[in-house]
């Protein structure tokens, strides 16, 4: 009687996977194996027909059950949609809250970079400003070292025409002498 038990239970549970599973044709061999196994006796000694029409009453009971759990995993899935639906409302929430912080993150570091290029912007006028400063201090130095040479050579010059004027003095006297 175990031996049965122990069928009936390996039945429900293929039973169960098959109609869980697509309906297929059953194959050559499928079908040779259900006859052998239907047409043997069980160590009970009972005939594979006496086994089939205690199966019909299990078979019903089966389906019964089937049915009840059926309904139990709809009713669980209508409780699980719910509870999905519910999950899924507050993941949106979450989710819409982290996008207001990204966005306000966003603009944070956008005006931080608008002051940073501002900065660069300034440093580069600066340093344009200090560049061109520079340019003019170096033009400024050469014409200060241009009008030293001058002012050399003014001196020079004064120097020399100071000479000139006083020889020509000198010569305007010995002429003066010479023509008396």
């Amino acid at each position: 009687m175990s031996s049965y038990f122990q069928r009936s239970k390996d039945l429900a549970r293929t039973r169960k996977s098959l109609t869980e599973s697509p309906p297929s044709s059953p194959s050559y061999t499928d079908k040779n194996y259900r006859h052998e196994r239907l047409s043997r006796y069980d160590s009970t000694g009972e005939s594979a027909t006496e086994k089939a029409l205690g199966r019909t009453s299990s078979y019903t009971r089966r389906e019964t059950r089937l049915a009840a759990l059926n309904r139990q995993e709809q009713e669980s899935a209508a409780k699980d949609y719910k509870k999905m639906y519910t999950e899924a409302l507050h993941e949106n929430e979450r989710l819409k809250s982290r996008l207001q912080d990204s966005k306000q993150e966003l603009v944070k570091i956008r005006s931080q970079l608008e002051k940073v290029t501002q900065r660069q912007d300034r440093m580069s006028e600066r340093s344009a400003v200090l560049e061109s400063e520079k340019r003019e201090k170096q033009v400024l130095e050469k014409k200060v070292s241009d009008m030293e040479e001058e002012v050399k050579v003014l001196t020079e010059l004064k120097s020399d025409n100071q000479r000139l004027k006083d020889e020509n003095g000198a010569l305007i006297r010995v002429i003066s002498k010479l023509s008396k």
